[in-house]
């Protein structure tokens, strides 16, 4: 364990499961991103968003290919009633799978204008969804089909399902990617990625005062090497981030905690496991799993 973690904080020990190992539960994927814990069947459910395929991983029976193709399916969630809600790079939509398992569009324009392809969401507490939505299904050949660029910018929407109410919450971000909520919801996270395709982009994570609109952005920390992209919190309030060696863990005050490092450059990540303190991360080809001594707030 000590060879695959970096501690700078001795606030990480509380946090760490002493004995614990980062495991490679399934590999193959051309690109692994956007995982979704189920504890109904102890599974998860990701994307193979180059290979335009959802995956799905049990702990009884392995690994199966869920949906191909998924329309380049990203980022995914569940809703209040475990419903799988995901974004679809391909699309250009928010999606959802219903308790019949067939697949519905719940947004996909803003102001009449397609939206650009949505990359990453989460659900909040009163059911409302807020997503990214950069360019890059239109802009990258292996993550959509293309298109012309209808939004003016790449923003974070707030989205109700109950009454198709979308707005934008988030405008002074360059390539908006990952997103996550403080355990009471009154702070948002999220990744800027822009560093991955604009030379002297931004690389970092932002984070606002959840209001009905966000309000008082700033840097919350600059995530290197790479960038950072998928983000979950636990119940402590700590973040914890995807970049190009490793996940890396902040604590509330921005102060970085350590790193876990993965063979392969993670994407994202997401608490699961029956006490919600198995930390599932997407990287590379492949899914890879580690427990820790802290539950995640959001699956």
């Amino acid at each position: 364990m000590a060879e695959a973690i970096e501690i700078y904080d001795d606030r990480l020990l509380a946090i760490l499961r002493p004995g614990a190992s980062l495991q490679e539960l399934a590999n193959g994927a051309v690109h692994s991103e956007g995982p979704v814990y189920f504890h109904e069947d102890d599974s998860v459910v990701w994307s193979d968003a180059h290979g335009n395929r959802l995956l799905r991983w049990s702990s009884t029976d392995g690994v199966s290919v869920l949906r191909s193709p998924s329309d380049y399916q990203s980022g995914n969630y569940r809703d209040l009633e475990g419903r799988l809600v995901a974004c679809s790079s391909g699309l250009r939509a928010i999606i959802r799978r219903e308790h019949d398992n067939e697949w519905q569009v719940l947004v996909d324009r803003y102001q009449n204008k397609r939206l650009n392809s949505p990359n990453d969401l989460v659900v909040k507490s009163d059911n409302t969804i807020w997503f990214t939505d950069p360019p890059y299904g239109i802009t990258e050949p292996n993550q959509g089909y293309g298109g012309e660029q209808e939004q003016p910018g790449s923003y974070v929407y707030r989205f109700d399902p109950a009454t198709g109410e979308i707005y934008p919450v988030v405008t002074d971000m360059i390539r908006p990617n990952g997103l996550a909520f403080s355990p009471d919801e009154s702070l948002l996270y999220v990744s800027d990625t822009a560093a991955f395709n604009i030379p002297g982009g931004p690389h970092h994570i932002r984070v606002y005062e959840v209001d009905r609109n966000l309000k008082n952005g700033r840097v919350f920390a600059i995530i290197e090497p790479g960038q950072p992209d998928g983000l979950r919190v636990d119940e402590h309030g700590n973040v914890f981030t995807s970049s190009q060696d490793s996940v890396q863990i902040y604590a509330p005050d921005g102060t970085r905690l350590g790193k876990i490092f993965v063979p392969e450059t993670s994407a994202n990540l997401t608490f699961g496991g029956k006490e919600g303190d198995r930390l599932f991360i997407t990287a590379g080809h492949s899914l890879y799993v580690i427990d820790f001594n802290t539950r995640g707030v959001q699956l």
